[in-house]
């Protein structure tokens, strides 16, 4: 069926003009100038116009943002290597602008169209959505970002304006968001955005920084931490009156994979998606990506698949002899997301009957991703038209479920109506909130270090393997860790799949290997197995242990620097009022 896609290429492109360098910054006059007294006029110039901001959607990078934190790449980043260096310009940075002036134009002339008030305030309330996520998006990476309500010219004074106080910034930012609530259309769309998208937006918005303010007390900002998640809490609360629910048709071992690979998305549970749709020649990498070795050969981590529950309930790291469990023993009995998020014994691709095992020249770990993998007819390159989700109301449970836990406030009627929705849809035991069985692995991942203050409290941790789990691949693992402050995570080593012995393995139990682990490929070789050439990989132990995918390259984390960005140099030299993020200065 053919979907509608609202994704109008901006007609005003001309305004998106700002260089990297300080004098461009914000203030190029367009080249092909919409002059307001001739365009805003109509209510359908202020659509065409918002329909530009779609633009601005996430796109691909959905599934590729946890690369490097849940997921091995074929190469060690430059961010978690520590070889990342102050960039020059504010294109390499992240520091541009130019989205910021395209909004700020429309909100200082879309009073001139001659609509009702209740009109122009909607579609207002739209691009106010994005200004709160766009300014959102520098707070994440930069902190403390210079505010700007207006566009600017090159003759702005505030051009040269200092870094806004990150608490400045963020109460702004709110304060966009209540006004798109206030205004936006309530009839839901998957496509566009409505009052439902900015609640979800602000539930996301308020627990990221009131849990960023009380684990980063160096800010001196955590006495406000109260009151943000109290905000993501009734901003969840408002959602759970909507009308959305989780997606499921009863089938524990496939509705949560399936709600990845549907060619729309499913209207029930997901809040905005980026549309896809070939006829329109939209596209996405899905299939190559998880699928082809000569892309990113991702692959999930030892510590991420340690993560799942057991089918009864009880942690993983609660079995007998759980670090030395093969792949076909660590994979049995386990919480059904496992079976929908990489492939197990007995998957097979979508429409064919033939089973699979990892295929080790695309996942270097083991772990190899199935989730947005479609049917083989879009296994060409970038031919996946399967939606992709932004909002999803399974992350306004976790956002709820979190915030109240933090507030000490999850008790078991919360999290009945939260976090065992999400249980319940793939057949797993509810969380007893009174009745936690530690888990030594949960336990001693989160645990306080000396420079970070960690998490003991059980409920917490329990959300925190939840989010893991659930929101698997959808962008939010680095994120989360940023803001708990426990990027130190990051520098652990990316261990694959535990290897008994070097040689041939039985990866599905069917009695004939089909992988072997070697340092030489041998001569003849036999071609039913895959063969994992070790060169500069290693096994923990030698001639056993977790597969070490990247053993002699550097990972590190600085405390002091890596939960922020460095700010590009052109502009530092150009304003002298900016100041560098700590750690990143060169001499």
């Amino acid at each position: 069926m053919k979907k509608v896609s609202y994704y109008i290429p901006l007609l005003l492109s001309g305004l998106a003009l700002v260089s990297s360098c300080q004098k461009d910054f914000l203030d190029k006059s367009p080249k092909s100038q919409i002059e307001p007294g001739k365009f805003f006029n109509t209510e359908k110039d202020l659509e065409i116009y918002t329909n530009g901001f779609y633009a601005y959607l996430p796109g691909p990078s959905v599934y590729s943002d946890d690369w490097n934190s849940d997921n091995v790449e074929s190469s060690n980043s430059d961010l978690v290597a520590g070889r990342l260096i102050t960039p020059s310009s504010a294109g390499d940075a992240g520091w541009t602008w130019d989205r910021l002036r395209n909004i700020n134009f429309f909100l200082e002339n879309y009073n001139r169209a001659v609509a009702p008030d209740s009109v122009k305030a909607k579609y207002a309330g739209m691009a106010r959505f994005w200004r709160a996520s766009f300014y959102f998006d520098k707070v994440k990476r930069f902190g403390d970002v210079p505010w700007y309500s207006t566009s600017l010219n090159e003759s702005s004074p505030e051009l040269y304006n200092p870094r806004t106080p990150r608490k400045q910034v963020m109460d702004s930012v709110i304060a966009d968001i209540d006004y798109a609530i206030a205004h936006l259309a309530s009839t839901k769309s998957i496509s566009r955005i409505t009052k439902w998208t900015a609640l979800a937006l602000k539930s996301r918005v308020c627990l990221y920084e009131g849990s960023y303010r009380k684990y980063h007390t160096e800010l001196k900002l955590e006495g406000d931490a109260t009151d943000l998640l109290k905000a993501s809490v009734a901003a969840a609360e408002a959602l759970f009156t909507s009308g959305y629910k989780l997606y499921s048709t009863g089938n524990p071992s496939k509705d949560y994979m399936n709600l990845f690979v549907a060619e729309s998305a499913n209207p029930d549970e997901v809040i905005l998606a980026e549309v896809y749709d070939d006829g329109q020649q939209k596209r996405h990498a899905a299939n190559g990506v998880f699928t082809v070795s000569t892309l990113a050969m991702p692959g999930y981590t030892k510590s991420f698949i340690d993560g799942f529950l057991m089918s009864d309930g009880t942690p993983f790291s609660a079995q007998p002899g759980y670090k030395t469990k093969t792949f076909l023993e660590e994979t049995q009995n386990r919480d059904p997301r496992l079976a929908q998020i990489i492939r197990t014994p007995g998957y097979m691709r979508i429409g064919t009957t033939k089973k699979l095992v990892t295929d080790f020249t695309v996942s270097l770990t083991g772990y190899q991703g199935i989730k947005f993998v479609t049917g083989t007819n879009q296994d060409a390159y970038n031919t996946n038209t399967n939606d992709l989700p932004i909002f999803r109301y399974a992350e306004v449970l976790l956002n709820y479920a979190e915030a109240k836990a933090i507030l000490g406030d999850l008790n078991q009627a919360n999290a009945d109506k939260s976090i065992n929705l999400l249980r319940r849809r793939v057949g797993m035991p509810d969380l007893n909130v009174a009745n936690i069985i530690p888990d030594p692995q949960l336990s001693d991942l989160y645990r306080p270090r000396p420079t970070t203050p960690g998490e003991i409290n059980p409920v917490v941790l329990e959300v925190r393997r939840e989010r893991r789990i659930e929101l698997a691949t959808e962008g939010f693992r680095y994120q989360d860790l940023m803001r708990w402050k426990m990027g130190d995570i990051l520098a652990d080593p990316f261990y694959g799949m535990y290897v008994p012995a070097k040689g041939e393995l039985d990866l599905d139990g069917d009695g004939k290997a089909d992988v072997a682990i070697v340092d030489k490929k041998p001569d003849p070789a036999n071609s039913s197995v895959q063969y994992y050439i070790m060169n500069d990989k290693k096994l923990e132990d030698g001639t056993k242990g977790r597969l070490m995918v990247f053993p002699n390259l550097p990972k590190t984390f600085s405390e002091k620097k890596n939960y922020l960005f460095p700010l590009p140099l052109t502009d530092l030299l150009l304003n002298k009022n900016l100041v560098q993020n700590e750690g990143w200065n060169v001499p």
